[in-house]
């Protein structure tokens, strides 16, 4: 069985419900955060929006080292630039995805900071961690918004707010 069909569908599955998450953050509220050691609403929209080109990330390269490419977080200055970061990191992963070939997807990827190594996984298993990232951290999206008092969007099913 080929995975890259499969990786393309669920990523436009995920993509949809992302999507209706992102459009309803409020700029306004963009330095919000329900906990000081929680991420700030920026912090963690922006994270969400770019988690799809983690997907061209595995598929082109063979490692991140965070000691020679350090995380830098995007901010952004409203809803709409929160989007458009989303849309592109989305036509990012997508495009890597009608690229690749089956036979990358076994090869190791590893995750490090110079010396140390946090993980060493097949590429495939990089992108289904990257989407288990997508779902985890929109799972995050809809506590700060039932916090804030904005409707939480249906994921896999209604919410208690749309039923």
């Amino acid at each position: 069985m080929d995975l890259l069909p499969i990786f393309l569908h669920e990523l436009a599955q995920e993509a949809a419900i992302t999507r209706k998450f992102l459009s309803r953050v409020p700029a306004d509220k963009f330095d919000w955060r329900p906990h000081p050691k929680s991420m700030t609403l920026m912090q963690l929209t922006t994270h969400i929006a770019e988690l799809p080109s983690w997907v061209q990330l595995a598929l082109t390269t063979d490692e991140l080292d965070f000691a020679t490419s350090p995380y830098k977080p995007t901010v952004v200055s409203s809803t709409d630039e929160l989007l458009a970061m989303f849309e592109k990191a989305l036509n990012e992963g997508r495009a890597a995805l009608e690229a690749a070939s089956e036979a990358t997807l076994p090869k190791s990827w590893t995750l490090r900071d110079g010396d140390t190594i946090y993980s060493t996984t097949p590429k495939h298993e990089v992108i289904h961690m990257t989407y288990n990232q997508i779902t985890h951290h929109r799972a995050q999206l809809g506590v700060y918004f039932r916090l804030l008092d904005i409707a939480v969007p249906a994921s896999y099913g209604p919410s208690a707010d749309e039923s």
